[in-house]
């Protein structure tokens, strides 16, 4: 596998090694000893996995600790934009995205480490999507950020009125109203170590 840094460097591309004959394609898609020696040591304990269609945009979301989560995202098939948010406060990146194209072609997979919000919109027809999680769902730990909020001003790389949110995710907080609760800007000091 190789680990590609993006501009915030603890958000990781990971892309897999492929093998090609005339039968298909293999590949590895995680190994717990390649991703300890090449990330960091993280233990998953679930995974999901998602089908949307054109347009579904899901996020950004993140879990408060103790709950908090690092995932490990992938495209079965179709093709999405992911989007990690830095939200630990202090950090020289506070507030930065970094987005990355995920697809059934080129096999990339995202790592997102606590301390991020995250979310991704469906460029395709339709999308599969999968992400492991180290810590387990917990609803009463759901956080979240407004998808169109004007302070992060993402790119989501399809027109605002093709885009498809939950009825939750209409409803999310702007990124003034959250850095202005000092609870949450309690929730991930930068430079805590967020796996203890």
């Amino acid at each position: 596998m190789n680990f590609i840094p993006t501009e915030i460097p603890e958000v990781v591309i990971v892309e897999p090694r492929l093998f090609r004959d005339e039968r298909g394609y293999f590949f590895e898609s995680f190994s717990k000893q390649t991703f300890d020696a090449g990330i960091r040591s993280v233990q998953f304990v679930q995974d999901n996995e998602s089908a949307s269609r054109y347009g579904v945009l899901r996020g950004l979301h993140f879990q408060k600790p103790p709950h908090a989560q690092s995932k490990l995202v992938r495209v079965v098939r179709g093709r999405v934009v992911d989007y990690a948010v830095d939200i630990r406060f202090g950090s020289p990146t506070f507030g930065r995205y970094v987005a990355v194209e995920l697809s059934d072609q080129n096999f990339r997979q995202l790592f997102i480490p606590r301390g991020f919000a995250h979310g991704f919109v469906v460029l395709s027809d339709e999308v599969v999507f999968q992400y492991k999680c180290d810590n387990y769902y917990a609803p009463q730990s759901e956080g979240a950020i407004a998808w169109n909020d004007p302070d992060l001003n993402i790119d989501w790389r399809i027109p605002s009125e093709d885009i498809i949110l939950s009825a939750k995710d209409q409803a999310n907080r702007s990124w003034k109203e959250l850095t202005a609760d000092e609870d949450f800007c309690r929730l991930f000091p930068y430079n805590q170590d967020l796996y203890k």
